[in-house]
């Protein structure tokens, strides 16, 4: 495989440290800026377009396509979920749990939003009306943090601090796996391309495999890597962000390993997305919008 190119668009204001990105409903892509309490869209083109939120300090942090067809996203601080239109419109929903801390986001497969609560220690789901029900966690302190939906209708997530990987059925049956690796701390995870999810363990810098039986398998990769976010890529492989040594990495389900380093040092990245132009897109939290195309 040939590395064509790694691009990288600089947002225009500095400090708004963009975090999470999704391929949006419009051919475009869309990004929190968890430092400034704003979205962001960017062209495939290179056009930058923002959309301030009420608050600047809400922190917003993961974002996601609806299955209404807007963005939704978490606000971390202001313990809320956003809606924002292509068009532009927001609308804010506040949680019932105060302090709750949402942050992992998904579209689950019953047209609902599914989230994690990281201070709460709890799973919820949102209608896109915004009707709320929260399910708490077996496990004091699990620090819920990223959330997928899975090949068999349920939801997955990685529980940070309780060093497992949890998952719930759409009426709410929760059910968790514990990690072999103790310590190793997951956080981002997402259906793979072999009908299991993987996950990365940012701690002890490896990718995980989890079939739907619960059966756990761990891919070492660089020491230090500090993988974070990770997705499904259109070549097939898990593509990741490597937070601790500056890189995108890649493996395949056979476990091949591959990394490329980004051309702005200490850059911080964190979201990933499959963008709609076969590339692969990530937000790095130093300031810019990276695009790396393979073939």
């Amino acid at each position: 495989m040939t590395r064509l190119n790694i691009q990288e668009h600089v947002i225009p204001e500095s400090g708004t440290g963009p975090y999470s990105i999704t391929s949006g409903p419009d051919g475009a892509l869309w990004f929190t800026e968890i430092a400034a309490g704003r979205i962001g869209r960017l062209s495939v083109g290179g056009e930058f377009a923002f959309f301030p939120l009420p608050a600047r300090d809400s922190r917003p942090a993961i974002i996601t396509t609806g299955p209404d067809g807007a963005l939704w996203f978490t606000l971390n601080q202001g313990h809320q979920l956003g809606r924002l239109t292509t068009s532009g419109e927001v609308s804010l929903f506040p949680l019932p749990t105060p302090g709750a801390g949402p942050f992992g986001l998904a579209s689950g497969p019953d047209g609902a939003l599914w989230f994690t609560g990281m201070n709460a220690n709890q799973i919820g789901r949102m209608t896109p009306r915004g009707e709320v029900r929260e399910y708490p966690l077996p496990t004091p302190g699990a620090f819920p943090s990223m959330i997928a939906p899975g090949p068999d209708g349920a939801l997955w997530f990685t529980q940070n601090q309780a060093n497992s990987i949890g998952r719930i059925t759409v009426e709410g049956t929760l059910t968790w796996y514990p990690l072999p690796t103790v310590g190793a701390g997951p956080v981002g995870i997402a259906p793979g391309p072999d009908g299991a999810l993987w996950f990365a363990e940012i701690l002890a810098g490896r990718i995980g495999r989890i079939a739907l039986d619960g059966k756990v398998t761990e891919h070492t990769i660089r020491e230090g890597s500090r993988p974070h976010a990770i997705v499904t890529g259109p070549d097939g492989a898990l593509w990741f962000t490597q937070w601790g040594n500056n890189h995108i990495g890649r493996l395949t389900p056979a476990g091949d390993y591959a990394e490329f380093e980004l051309p702005t040092p200490n850059s911080e990245p964190h979201g990933i997305a499959a963008g709609p132009d076969g590339a692969l897109w990530f937000a790095l939290e130093r300031g810019s919008i990276g695009r790396l195309v393979l073939k």
